[in-house]
């Protein structure tokens, strides 16, 4: 089975991006500073490159054991969106401090864009295990997290904490992708 650019794939790179925006929204929330365009632009840079990298950087390490693991792959790839989503929906709801994601420090914004794409390099070895076409899923992701990202910050300057928990949202998408995985596999067996 080969793996296009389909519903799939837009739902992947919206739950992968969920995780940004809200992140993104927590920042705006938290900031002081005046001149929100340049944190705005600083938070969707850092966050859609790493939201874009980490997913060939996963495709790649993929790619390179694919043909050991070719029998359960697919439960591989269900197992990983399945952990990811639930990590998302619990750390979305859990009531640790939020403190960190508001520092304007480059380390800070450095720190966080690699945290908020952990899940997009998971996302992108699974991705290898379907044979999905990397590039254009990647460019995707970095673009719209971009966006989110900047949008986030000036939503959580103006209205905080109403959507301090969008993650869940991406963590059912995940979620779902990987049990429609798994049931189209499933499927192919029968």
């Amino acid at each position: 089975m080969v793996y296009e650019m389909d519903i799939v794939t837009i739902l992947i790179v919206l739950g992968l991006a969920m995780d940004s925006f809200s992140v993104s929204i927590t920042r705006g929330f938290a900031s002081t500073k005046t001149r929100m365009f340049i944190e705005a632009l600083k938070t969707g840079f850092f966050f859609g490159l790493f939201q874009g990298l980490m997913p060939i950087i996963g495709w790649l390490a993929g790619l390179s054991f694919i043909d050991f693991i070719s029998g359960f792959d697919h439960w591989i790839a269900f197992g990983l969106l399945v952990f990811i989503g639930v990590r998302m929906i619990y750390e979305s709801i859990s009531r640790e401090s939020k403190q960190v994601v508001s520092s304007s420090s480059f380390k800070v914004l450095i720190m966080l864009s690699i945290a908020t794409s952990i899940d997009a390099l998971v996302v992108g070895l699974s991705l290898s295990f379907l044979e999905a076409s990397i590039v254009t899923a990647a460019i995707i992701i970095g673009i719209l997290t971009f966006f989110l990202s900047f949008i986030g910050v000036y939503i959580g300057k103006k209205f905080g904490g109403y959507f301090e928990k969008i993650g869940v949202l991406g963590g059912i998408i995940l979620i779902v992708i990987a049990v429609r995985i798994m049931i189209e596999h499933l499927e192919i067996l029968i």
